[in-house]
């Protein structure tokens, strides 16, 4: 069942968003060579309960932590560790917050300075895509739109792979809700977009094949090719005349800009 959200609905999701991306903007001001991804979600948490938030992954489905920490070859779902970090990585950064009764939810993939130019690229195409699913939101068009944008944008266009096992959802009261929003499909098809959805956009997208597989670990998605992986994810509500974005990547763009240890990764919109 999708659940249609009013305006004012809309309005408290925006501050769990808002939360959700202040949050990310924050763990971009922690990640340095040397440090580790257990060491920054136990202050992810801290910084969102001081914000009045409670994290929405941590206990979820028994997920341990409060981020997914998913680096290289990790697609998501990664479970942050004490390995430290190398000049040479990258890392998505997954983050879901509870605010006055309604889930934010949103992802990052971060590049520190010496990762190779084969995956810097992918992070800047997967992030394009995410907007180029976003501008297929429009009142009357279908969730098959969203799909075959991004598809197009990094499969035609590009030849990276788009994973099919996972996909974006529906957000609101619950994290995850109706309707799934797959990465690849078909326009014209699925479930017609109306006005009050609020979905989750969000792209994964691999350097090499489209094929997964599960870790030991029963969390963490890999790529079965072992070549790099990117995500990046916005929660957008469905308006009238097109998508309202409720999460926020400028609060990102601006800790990582600050960061001499991580990669800008800018786009072209």
């Amino acid at each position: 069942m999708i659940y249609y959200k009013t305006n004012e609905e809309i309005e408290l999701m925006r501050e769990s968003n808002m939360l959700v991306s202040k949050t990310l903007a924050y763990v971009a001001g922690l990640l340095k060579v040397g440090e580790h991804g257990k060491n920054i979600d136990k202050k992810a948490e801290e910084f969102i309960r001081d914000q009045g938030g409670i994290p929405a992954f941590k206990g979820y489905r028994g997920f341990p932590a409060t981020l997914c920490m998913s680096l290289n070859d990790a697609v998501v779902h990664g479970i942050p560790t004490e390995r430290a970090f190398k000049e040479s990585d990258s890392v998505s950064v997954d983050c879901g917050v509870l605010l006055n009764g309604f889930y934010g939810d949103a992802a990052f993939s971060f590049a520190f300075s010496m990762v190779n130019a084969d995956v810097k690229a992918l992070l800047k195409v997967t992030r394009e895509s995410l907007y180029k699913g976003i501008e297929a939101i429009k009142s009357g068009n279908r969730i098959g739109d969203i799909s075959f944008a991004i598809q197009q944008y990094c499969e035609k266009r590009h030849g990276y792979g788009v994973v099919r096992e996972l996909v974006g959802h529906g957000v609101g009261k619950s994290l995850h809700e109706d309707p799934e929003v797959p990465n690849f499909g078909l326009k014209g098809k699925g479930p017609l977009l109306k006005e009050g959805m609020v979905l989750a956009i969000e792209p994964m997208v691999n350097l090499g094949n489209k094929a997964v597989k599960q870790q030991e670990d029963g969390w963490t998605i890999l790529t079965r090719d072992g070549k790099a992986s990117a995500h990046f994810e916005h929660s957008v509500a469905v308006r009238r005349d097109g998508a309202d974005i409720l999460s926020d990547h400028s609060f990102v763009d601006e800790a990582v800009k600050k960061n001499a240890e991580l990669v800008n990764i800018s786009i072209n919109l």
